[in-house]
């Protein structure tokens, strides 16, 4: 989760400040790895549930799913409708526009539908994806028996390729492919093809995931499709970067999914030297607690793309550096500044809120 979050501040708040052959799909790559991590937990959670259920498994449905969605509305709705309500009162234009669609977790079916980013709330569409994956996965993972889950995993990676693929050929817009919730199934796929491996094939887990060389080739993949799609935008200067470039509207995605689920398998198996030192520092552990608020309230804190001039979080820094004119010197300044707020927003949220109700989930174990 750290690793994720910081993935996507890093690419959100460095937009446009890196040379174009510096730019990478940094914010992608980390909404991937959570996808696939949360496929996983998810998926463990429900198989796991499942498989302690006494028979005949289906008088038990009910009270399955009740538990599954109790626990997941405290965890994920308070702050949201929250963040949602509090952002309503100060007018913010965009979710005055659009509050009935992301009250219903629908903002990618928004951005989808007419094709047109939404601004600040930009973000929300891959909270929008996981909450469209809960509806239909408690159910398919209940119904289906164990010898279907990994067809069904694969099944998932296959048509969400095949979706995007498809997209592109009919000629929509990247973005399309890129927040809709069916075309990002390929790494949920992913996720629950590592529970089950986990639950039921425990041995098959940690020989694939023991040696580093799934994720040293994911990482290699994902740098050919970013080479690639460097590549065709520069020979097609006349199309936008992503227009029409498969690398981007089909690859990329799966080449990152590949990356999360190497890097998760590898981690609960648990790495060594440096990156075992890195992942286990209590800064790390933290951040990654925390990181639903920081993901959440990043944008508002500042977006390369969205934020104004005007915005308070900027008027603030320009008073700053007019009393230490130092601070001005270099960007990495200012978003140290932006990191600041941010986390203290998520401390305070996780503290004040979140800590508080995840206590409530206790009463609803599985």
């Amino acid at each position: 989760r750290f690793l994720a979050v910081a993935l996507v501040l890093f690419d959100h708040w460095t937009a446009e400040k890196l040379p174009p052959a510096l730019t990478l799909p940094l914010g992608s790559l980390g909404v991937t790895i959570f996808f696939v991590l949360s496929g996983f937990l998810i998926s463990r959670i429900l198989l796991a549930g499942k498989d302690k259920l006494p028979h005949p498994k289906t008088n038990y449905l009910g009270g399955y799913l009740k538990t599954f969605y109790i626990r997941r509305t405290l965890r994920i709705f308070p702050i949201y409708y929250l963040t949602l309500f509090i952002l309503y009162l100060l007018n913010e234009p965009p979710v005055r526009r659009t509050i009935g669609w992301l009250s219903l977790y629908a903002s990618n079916i928004y951005i989808a539908r007419y094709a047109t980013w939404m601004g600040t709330v930009d973000h929300l569409w891959s909270l929008a994806v996981e909450e469209q994956v809960y509806l239909f996965m408690p159910m398919l993972l209940f119904l289906i028996p164990r010898s279907w889950v990994m067809p069904t995993a694969l099944l998932m990676l296959v048509g969400s390729v095949a979706l995007r693929y498809g997209l592109l050929v009919h000629g929509d817009a990247w973005f399309i492919g890129y927040v809709s919730m069916p075309t990002c199934l390929d790494a949920f796929g992913l996720g629950l093809l590592m529970a089950w491996l986990w639950l039921y094939h425990r041995p098959r887990f940690d020989k694939l995931f023991q040696s580093p060389i799934g994720l040293i080739v994911s990482i290699l993949a994902l740098a050919l499709m970013v080479w690639g799609s460097k590549t065709y935008a520069a020979q097609h200067p006349q199309m936008a970067h992503q227009s029409f470039n498969i690398y981007v509207h089909v690859w990329e995605r799966l080449a990152a999914s590949f990356i999360g689920f190497f890097l998760i398998g590898k981690a609960i198996l648990g790495f060594k030297g440096p990156v075992k030192a890195l992942l286990e520092h209590p800064a790390s552990q933290y951040l990654g607690q925390i990181s639903y608020g920081l993901y959440l309230y990043h944008n508002f804190i500042y977006n390369a793309y969205h934020t104004p001039q005007t915005h308070i979080v900027l008027r603030v820094w320009r008073k700053l550096t007019g009393w230490l004119p130092f601070l001005d010197a270099s960007f990495a300044f200012q978003f140290v500044f932006f990191l600041l707020i941010t986390v203290g927003l998520a401390t305070l949220s996780w503290f004040l809120i979140e800590k508080p109700v995840n206590k409530l989930k206790d009463r609803f174990a599985y």
